[in-house]
């Protein structure tokens, strides 16, 4: 069987991985620029609310609650105020990532549109022959499921990763600022688990 009629190619280098992302990345964003900012920003807000929920629950326990229990004091005023700031802080949190959830929905089905549209407007340009040698269920496939992984790949995974690489970032900066010497350790800690994995 001709390995030219079997689709793409299995062994696609990472630079042109990352340069075929960078296209898909350049595409979305010029059909829908106003969109992809507002995710951007909400992806950040997101990120700094989580992170800033995890310090806060370490300010809660040093600031409220074990001087509370060193005076003995029932008075849970400060205490419940505090609380209620980590619940507004958690509450922004989730309101970005809805939205940007959200945003994406719509950025995600348009793009699978304008793919879709895009690429009939360049089959109709193809010569008989290319239909003649290629297998119709080929071509459709293109359609439906390389097509609609696109649109995974820009609804909900590169969302997904931007938002986790800033919570990594995010955290490497806290832990760099609290303890060095503990930031070597989980350093350390994760090279010995990926080598044994």
């Amino acid at each position: 069987m001709d390995k030219r009629k079997m689709g793409p190619r299995p062994d696609v280098s990472p630079k042109e991985q990352v340069k075929l992302l960078g296209r898909i990345i350049k595409y979305t964003f010029s059909r829908y620029k106003f969109s992809c900012i507002c995710v951007v920003v909400c992806i950040l807000v997101q990120a700094v609310t989580t992170l800033a929920g995890m310090l806060f629950i370490q300010s809660l326990i040093d600031d409220y609650i074990k001087p509370m229990i060193a005076a003995k004091s029932t008075d849970f005023t400060p205490l419940a105020f505090a609380m209620l700031r980590l619940a507004i802080v958690y509450v922004v949190g989730l309101a970005a990532s809805y939205a940007y959830n959200r945003i994406m929905v719509n950025v995600g089905q348009g793009t699978l549109r304008n793919f879709r549209n895009d690429l009939f407007t360049n089959m109709e340009k193809l010569p008989i022959k290319y239909f003649d040698t290629h297998q119709h269920g080929d071509i459709m496939s293109v359609y439906t499921n390389d097509i609609d992984t696109l649109r995974q790949l820009v609804s909900q995974s590169l969302p997904q990763l931007f938002a986790a690489g800033l919570t990594v970032i995010g955290l490497l900066l806290f832990m760099f600022y609290f303890s060095i010497p503990l930031m070597l350790i989980v350093f350390l800690g994760i090279f010995c688990m990926t080598k044994v994995t």
